[in-house]
């Protein structure tokens, strides 16, 4: 991402792909739901029918956050308002800016394929699920009540089923 963003933009594109957060759960989010010591950082997130999970912050994702924590004092009515990302009026942004944030930042960048929230979301199961993560941990991580719809992330693509058949040994 560009460094000409704003720490508040840049951060609500980030937690998608960095903590598998709906965009409706990234606009729940308080300050008070980021917890940060020296040597470990937590962000609770509200989930689906009321479930609660605790995920580590990534460490690409806490410099950023930490420094629209900083910003987030000179909006205006940080006092008054839990909500971490805060619009121009100093109100809780709404999903729907948050996703209009989004897709400004992908339209910036150019890219082929629209960008979304739930792309992103995606990009983090897909990749967790490739790179071995198990299966039940994800689940728990993107807040998932059933293990089948996360079971969806980890579909054989072609290439999978290709290398698959290149394990057989042929004798001849």
């Amino acid at each position: 991402m560009e460094g000409h963003l704003s720490p508040r933009d840049r951060v609500i594109a980030l937690i998608p792909y960095y903590a598998g957060a709906r965009i409706s759960e990234v606009v729940r989010l308080d300050v008070g739901d980021v917890r940060r010591s020296a040597r470990k950082a937590e962000l609770r997130i509200y989930g689906k029918r009321g479930k609660v999970r605790t995920l580590q912050i990534h460490p690409k994702l806490r410099p950023d956050l930490d420094q629209w924590l900083q910003e987030r004092l000179n909006w205006p009515n940080p006092e008054n308002n839990p909500a971490l990302f805060l619009n121009a009026g100093g109100g809780r942004l709404s999903a729907r800016a948050a996703s209009g944030i989004i897709a400004s930042i992908t339209a910036d960048a150019a890219l082929e394929d629209e960008t979304t929230a739930h792309v992103l979301r995606h990009t983090f199961a897909t990749t967790l699920v490739r790179g071995h993560a198990d299966l039940v941990v994800v689940a728990e991580m993107l807040g998932h009540a059933r293990l089948e719809t996360t079971r969806h992330y980890s579909l054989p693509t072609d290439e999978d089923k290709a290398a698959a058949l290149n394990l057989l040994t042929i004798d001849r």
